[in-house]
């Protein structure tokens, strides 16, 4: 975006001098239909020159003021105004119309095609009276006291004083269409609108100081101490699972009459094995039976042997049997019957 340049003439607290014009190599049909129409001596309007002369004449002098809007304020503050049901009355007597004046300053129809206008200082001077009789009273009232208020009153005066007298306002430079005898004009086109919107920007609100932030620091949560009596952290004991499951009868078990069990081996297993032990016969084993254990049901495992009977002294001459040969031949074979075998049994469990 192309620096945009205003003249000496529109900073602050400048003195009115001649507007800065800057015109084409080939001028506007409309801008020589205006510089016709507001002269009163026909003056030939045939070159660039020549409208140039005759603009900055024109806009340059004393009585050249544009109104460019209307503003209608309050005449006194807030608490001062007359209260009545009529509402054109209170109108009448409450509020007052500041027309907003200025003079053209700036003309570019080359690069940015504007023309830039700065307020008259009586329009300075009534805004500036506004803002501190009225609007700054009000703005106090409406807020709470801080002990920098007054200083911050003072310093909104201050920045609206800056603000009014820096004021341009920048519109398209079509808006000299709206020029009337000896340089006056009015803006067209809904651009008074603009500039009531700019001007009412200047008034800022009158803001206090942010509260304080405080730390409010909330209290530990007290938890309950596990040596309170009562143990509230402890289930109830009707809710606790039994830490081993609860002893079962081996007579509600085992059946009562044994029955023998059927183990495979080798011959060379048998040998050894008879050799080493102290020929003593283990007890028949008892008929199978589903012994407690904690492993899940689908997984069954070899029936256990239990406990032995007392030791018994065999013949030197006992054969060497394996297997389904311990069945209850055996026991015939030695003499024993299972009506005196059984009680024995049954006994030692």
């Amino acid at each position: 975006m192309p620096v945009q340049l205003l003249p000496a003439s529109a900073q602050a607290f400048a003195p009115r001098s001649s507007p800065e014009i800057v015109l084409n190599t080939k001028v506007e049909p409309w801008l020589t239909q205006t510089l016709k129409r507001i002269n009163r001596i026909k003056r030939p309007l045939n070159s660039v020159p020549q409208h140039f002369r005759c603009l900055t004449e024109t806009l340059g002098g004393s009585n050249a003021i544009w109104t460019l809007a209307s503003l209608m304020l309050p005449k006194a503050p807030d608490s001062d105004l007359r209260k009545d049901s009529n509402p054109l009355i209170e109108a009448l007597f409450n509020y007052q119309l500041i027309h907003v004046e200025a003079y053209v300053v700036h003309v570019d129809m080359v690069s940015q095609h504007e023309v830039a206008f700065k307020l008259t200082p009586e329009t300075i001077e009534s805004l500036v009276e506004y803002h501190k009789e009225i609007y700054s009273i009000d703005a106090s009232a409406s807020t709470w006291s801080w002990p920098e208020k007054e200083a911050q009153v003072k310093k909104m005066q201050d920045e609206f004083v800056q603000g009014a007298n820096k004021f341009v306002f920048r519109t398209s430079v079509r808006a000299l269409e709206g020029l009337e005898e000896d340089g006056a004009g009015e803006l067209l086109e809904g651009r008074s609108e603009e500039v009531k919107s700019a001007i009412m920007n200047l008034f800022l609100p009158l803001l206090p100081p942010p509260p304080r932030i405080v730390d409010v620091i909330h209290p530990a949560p007290i938890l309950p101490n596990a040596t309170i009596p009562g143990h509230w952290w402890a289930p109830p004991p009707q809710h606790m699972a039994p830490p081993h499951p609860a002893p079962v009868d081996s007579w509600k078990v085992l059946p009562s009459t044994p029955s023998p069990t059927a183990t495979s081996c080798s011959d060379n297993q048998s040998n050894t094995f008879w050799q080493d032990v102290n020929l003593q016969l283990p007890s028949p084993t008892p008929s199978f039976s589903q012994p407690y254990t904690t492993a899940p049901s689908q997984y069954y495992s070899s029936p256990q042997c239990m406990a032995p009977m007392p030791a018994m002294h065999l013949p030197s001459s006992l054969p060497q049997h394996c297997g389904n040969d311990m069945g209850m031949g055996g026991y015939h074979e030695f003499g024993w019957s299972q009506s005196t075998f059984a009680p024995q049994y049954a006994t030692t469990v």
